[in-house]
């Protein structure tokens, strides 16, 4: 059984679309037939691999990522294992039906992909589940790793007596530590999943569908509690998907699993999605966590439709997955779930996501994207994919009528069902339906990167259109404008923009918002005047969307230096207090902070006045209420008296129906290390006293935050992979790193950032490795010697290209943060 030096850290380039088409073009893969032995060892586990195919005569490769290989064989002859380099197998294959079987020896990783292991610190027990995703497939089983390769899967599966084996379909358990599961419908590998371990389950049935929740033990009582809300609204998901698509959830079993150290929020596998686990609730949270937890639940509903009965055939058309899914998911929650109010959520948690991607240099189009490389691709999962992509599907819907738009998603389904498909065979079942003008409208909005720029010139009376210099299009939009006088209501103004400029009745004095709810995208910059009346006008604006419209224009003026940082202060103080959706506390406090106050004159002052208004606030909102706990939050996060913050801990002073749980005991402690009042023993000692996966990972958000070279030895360590951890705790490390107020002590790391992201790059791999690559990146460091030393990583050859991109885009943030310095200047 020779061992084989290739392995999932040591990541390669990824599939090329060239290799991709020409291996479908030669062979059909009729099924696969996958043993995995998950008993044997916690660091490997045995995977047997039987493929039928049927080909073409000629060369391709066989896609593998072991440990060790003790054979292979096609049609039982031997082949030589020493071929295999950089996950790749060469064929040689004549015309015909062949059957290729792999014995290989898989190991468990630990960073989210592949067959992950995970161990509780809660109780010990261990976990497994399958991320196939991207290019993960092949650290599973053997296979041909591309999306249009389809076939079903048929999985037997060893493992411990005491645990349950879940997939993609139904799965039998003829004795104990055996699993047999049905085969599949045609999939692609990438959402091939297994969920294995000593999981609590919890099922139930709806319209002939059986339902399955899942998660650890040690959080089990709170899935129960979570059970009911999830159950609900995944069968009013259901009926509506259906109702909406006429197409029945052709797979089987609807199983959900919560599952450990998952780096996505949720992946769509065809019978059993996988949620990261912190999706159920082990402390409270605030409505907007819960509507973004719904919309989750709804979006991975949609991909059954988008993405699952009907795959891409490459990842230049991911928008066929992500962007139908997003509008879907939150289209859905607000129709049919208690989640009415799920648009005003994706406002204030969507929205500048997508338009700050739209504007970086990464910038790319939404459909067609051109992207040749599966592991670059990963990085277009981005917020052009979702949040543009889905705000120009509203548009579409909206333009064409529901019938239209329905008609031709349904005929795309149908004709497609379970293969493969691109843009434009989407763009003709729209045509058949009735869709016309559709090439103009898919020109200038999906296959054209970059954001319309929208401004009020008040001395002209007009409203200014500015396309994006690199990706100019000649776009219309239909939107409204919001008007009111000083002290007065907002009224609606309906606008068609044409052109460049186009005038606009808005009398002087008024403040004006464009496009506040929505209808198109654009970034939406508010004029002086508008900014200035914001503070009284907020407090008098009873549209929860509006005050969302009022925060994305500050936001977009701000990323382009145009809104002084204390003018955003200002707004936020008057602002705080009567924010009635706790989702703008939950989405717009953590860049208030980051960005505005960090930036203002006088930052100590800026965040003193956000925490008295915060904590007023949760004084004076309803007793338990989640608007409380919002503000609660907010107000831990910009407090600055040590006794205040311990005595919350005690349970001193708190807000009345305010309950000190793990999750804002956790806030004060992280709270305590960036201010320097506690120490590593103290934070040690909480994590014994509760030692969950949740404070595992926030005590080393916490440790690292202590203004000591220990902290941030101990955060470095784990970014060059010295130390290996798990992929949140690797990822709390470095967001919790780089704190404002600590630069001096921060400053020797930026050279080493720069000089050492090569070999950190290589320490990690796949999803983890941009991440790592953005979240460990100097952000505070705003000064000359800072930019000096990270402005030439972005064309640095010693990089891989996913990991040039963040960097690149990081320190554009950095460019935009040292714009808003030089033009406001700051303490």
């Amino acid at each position: 059984m020779p061992e084989l030096s290739e392995s999932p850290s040591q990541p390669v380039r990824g599939l090329q679309r060239s290799e991709a088409t020409a291996r479908a073009d030669l062979l059909v893969v009729d099924s696969y037939d996958v043993t995995l032995d998950l008993a044997s060892s916690e660091e490997t586990f045995g995977s047997l691999t039987r493929i039928g195919l049927t080909s073409h005569a000629g060369s391709t490769f066989l896609d593998l990522k072991p440990a060790s290989v003790r054979s292979i064989t096609l049609d039982d002859r031997e082949l030589d294992v020493d071929q295999l380099r950089d996950g790749r197998l060469p064929l040689e294959l004549t015309a015909g039906r062949h059957e290729l079987v792999v014995d290989a020896v898989m190991r468990f990783r630990n960073d989210g992909e592949g067959l992950h292991r995970s161990v509780d610190p809660a109780d010990g027990r261990h976990y497994v589940y399958g991320m196939s995703f991207m290019d993960a497939a092949p650290s599973i089983f053997a296979c041909f790793d591309q999306p249009d390769l389809k076939a079903p899967y048929t999985f037997h599966v060893r493992a411990p007596h005491d645990w349950v084996v879940v997939g993609n379909a139904p799965a039998s358990n003829p004795e104990p530590g055996v699993w047999e599961l049905e085969p599949t419908q045609p999939l692609s590998t990438y959402f091939v999943t297994l969920v294995a371990g000593p999981y609590h389950l919890v099922r139930d049935e709806h319209d002939g569908i059986a339902l399955g929740l899942s998660a650890r033990q040690s959080i089990a009582a709170d899935l129960e509690r979570d059970a009911d809300e999830l159950l609900t609204m995944t069968k009013q998901c259901f009926d509506e998907f259906h109702r909406l698509f006429d197409i029945r959830y052709p797979f089987g079993d609807y199983h959900q699993a919560f599952v450990p150290e998952f780096n996505a929020g949720a992946m769509e596998n065809p019978g059993c999605v996988t949620f990261r686990d912190p999706l159920v609730f082990t402390s409270k949270v605030t409505r907007g966590v819960r509507i973004q937890r719904a919309t989750t639940v709804a979006h991975e509903m949609a991909h059954q439709w988008f993405g699952n009965i009907t795959t891409p055939r490459w990842w230049d058309d991911l928008w066929l997955n992500e962007s139908f899914a997003e509008y879907m998911g939150v289209r859905v929650t607000a129709a049919v779930t208690e989640y009415d109010d799920a648009w005003v959520q994706n406002s204030f948690a969507r929205r500048q996501w997508g338009l700050v991607a739209d504007q970086r240099p990464s910038t790319h189009s939404v459909a067609g994207n051109g992207e040749e490389d599966a592991l670059a691709a990963l990085q277009n999962f981005d917020g052009i994919s979702y949040a543009k992509g889905s705000s120009i599907l509203k548009q579409l819907a909206a333009r064409l009528g529901d019938e239209v738009f329905l008609e031709g998603v349904r005929d795309h389904l149908t004709r497609h069902r379970f293969g493969n498909a691109t843009m434009h065979d989407l763009f003709a079942s729209w045509t058949r339906a009735g869709a016309g003008g559709f090439d103009s409208f898919s020109r200038e909005w999906l296959v054209t990167a970059g954001p319309d720029r929208l401004a009020l010139d008040r001395t002209a009376g007009e409203l200014v259109r500015t396309p994006p210099a690199a990706h100019p299009a000649d776009r219309s939009h239909s939107l409204r404008l919001a008007v009111a006088p000083a002290g007065g209501d907002w009224s609606p103004v309906d606008v068609e923009v044409t052109g460049e400029r186009t005038p606009v009745p808005v009398p002087d004095g008024d403040a004006v918002l464009i496009d506040p709810w929505e209808d198109s995208w654009a970034a939406c910059l508010a004029d002086k005047t508008t900014l200035a009346l914001l503070p009284d006008l907020v407090t008098r604006t009873e549209d929860p969307m509006l005050r969302a419209g009022i925060w994305n224009s500050v936001r977009s003026g701000f990323h382009h230096a145009e809104v002084d940082p204390d003018a955003v202060v200002d707004l936020a103080e008057a602002w705080l207090p009567v924010e009635t959706q706790d989702a703008g506390l939950t989405y717009t406090t953590p860049w208030l902070l980051r960005s505005a106050v960090s930036l203002s004159s006088d930052p100590e002052s800026s965040a003193a006045r956000l925490h008295r208004a915060a904590l007023s606030a949760a004084r004076a909102h309803e007793a338990g209420s989640t608007l409380q706990l919002g503000s609660m939050q907010t107000t831990v996060a910009t407090a600055a008296d040590e006794q205040l913050l311990r005595g919350w801990l005690a349970g001193r002073d708190l807000p009345d129906g305010l309950e000190m749980d793990l999750e804002l005991r956790w806030r004060i402690w992280v709270r305590l290390a960036v201010l320097g009042v506690t120490d590593r023993a103290e934070l040690d000692a909480a994590l014994d006293e509760e030692p969950t996966a949740v404070s595992r990972v926030e005590h080393t958000r916490a440790v690292v935050s202590l203004p000591t070279v220990e902290a941030k030895e101990f955060a470095f360590e784990r970014f060059t992979g010295a130390v290996s951890v798990a992929n949140y705790e690797l990822r709390a490390a470095g967001l919790g790193m780089w704190r404002e107020g600590q630069e001096e002590l921060l400053a020797p790391y930026v050279e080493r950032y720069a000089a050492e992201l090569p070999t950190a790059a290589r320490a990690h791999s796949g999803w983890v490795q941009a991440d790592v690559a953005e979240d460990f990146f100097p952000a505070c460091m705003v000064s000359d010697e800072a930019m000096a030393l990270l402005a030439p990583l972005r064309t640095s050859d010693d990089l891989p290209a996913p990991v040039r991109r963040r960097v690149t885009d990081a320190v554009d943030e950095l460019e935009r943060r040292r714009a808003v310095i030089a033009r406001f200047g700051r303490a």
